[in-house]
């Protein structure tokens, strides 16, 4: 199989689908790589690198699509992407569906075969492609809702962490799930006074266990919700129901309870965002203030960080990267966890929940594969 990668052209984002090492294992499996030209740029590898890991060198992203059997990315496609894919090639990036109608028109309409990261499963029922992400997502959003708390900023002007006779801001994570552990984790260490709010008790129970009472935990109700974001300076929005649209957990009603010059980051804004006043936001103009309240929703934080981010993705795509491109649809027929992560096949949306939110029929993946 031929295998393209194309350089990303979503606003400031500096991953690359396919690292020089990666390349070397796709052409390991006796795979064709396509790379367009400065394609990993934004990790600091230039194109003899991939020379050198055995791919080949595309002067245009056009010379990819066109000459690629699977196409792989790290963001969704953007239109004058999604107009050049094809029926018959496989596509294998991040898609976040469910909030992006015209997208998704646009990949049906394109019959391409789209295996969304974010939605494929592993054994224990996790997410194990969008995990290493999340861990990056929840770890940045508190540097830039530290950021974002300077007065300069737009922000109270307070410090996270405090100082010794000055109390510590107050951080509220919604969610507890990677990305708010992650967070929290991040938070804590820089001393900040942090809650998990969640509706899973067992999960509230395993992280009260990871923090030793370092953070509290407070079960998801109205009332709490309210009590902890009106208490405090940064709001961290960590909710994910996988392939689903994200609840909007904050109403816009709710802020004005809120402390003037608190911060928002909303790291679900690749769903659609937990807030109600969350609209995407990129790393040229992060954010934006609704009734006193600042709001980071930044869709491709992880993008800010691309040697970490690209090394940690690759390292968790590869695997069924492989697999596809060793067996292509037989692959996701035979493995229930990729068949999870298809959302598109052939003008038919397979993804239950993103076939809810958007009003589609869905048609289950073993129903249209017809792998013989």
């Amino acid at each position: 199989m031929r295998v393209g990668c194309p350089k990303e052209i979503k606003n400031h984002e500096y991953r690359v689908g396919l690292t020089p090492a990666a390349v070397r294992e796709y052409v390991a499996h006796g795979h064709d790589v396509l790379v367009e030209t400065g394609a990993g740029a934004g990790i600091g590898a230039d194109d003899n690198a991939y020379r050198t890991a055995g791919a080949k060198i595309a002067a245009t992203a056009k010379d990819v699509f066109e000459k690629s059997d699977m196409i792989v990315k790290v963001k969704e496609p953007q239109p004058s992407e999604w107009a050049q894919l094809r029926d018959g090639q496989i596509l294998y990036t991040y898609l976040h569906l469910a909030p992006d109608p015209e997208q998704t028109k646009g990949l049906l309409a394109s019959g391409v075969t789209a295996v969304a990261y974010e939605t494929v499963t592993d054994e224990r029922g996790g997410l194990p492609l969008l995990a290493p992400m999340s861990e990056v997502a929840g770890r940045l959003a508190i540097q830039a809702g530290a950021t974002a708390l300077q007065k300069a900023n737009g922000g109270r002007g307070i410090l996270l962490g405090g100082v010794p006779g000055v109390l510590p801001a107050k951080v509220a994570v919604i969610g507890g799930g990677v990305v708010g552990l992650h967070a929290a984790k991040m938070a804590a260490g820089l001393g900040a006074e942090v809650t998990i709010i969640d509706r899973s008790l067992p999960r509230l129970r395993q992280l009260d266990d990871i923090f030793a009472g370092r953070v509290r935990t407070l079960y998801s109700t109205i009332d709490a919700l309210e009590q902890e974001v009106f208490a405090a300076d940064l709001v961290i929005g960590a909710v994910l129901i996988p392939g689903a649209a994200a609840p909007k957990l904050v109403t816009r009603e709710m802020l004005s309870g809120m402390k003037k010059g608190a911060v928002i980051v909303d790291v679900a804004i690749d769903q659609g965002g937990c807030f109600e006043t969350s609209h995407a936001t990129t790393h040229s103009e992060p954010t934006y203030e609704v009734d006193g309240i600042v709001h980071y929703c930044v869709a491709n934080m992880p993008g800010a960080v691309p040697i970490t981010s690209a090394h940690a993705l690759n390292n968790a795509t590869l695997v069924h990267g492989l697999a596809l491109a060793d067996r292509g649809l037989r692959a996701i027929a035979e493995d229930r966890h990729l068949r999870n992560g298809l959302n598109i096949h052939k003008g038919r949306v397979t993804n239950k929940p993103v076939a809810e939110a958007l009003g589609y029929e869905v048609s289950a993946p073993e129903a249209v594969l017809n792998v013989a």
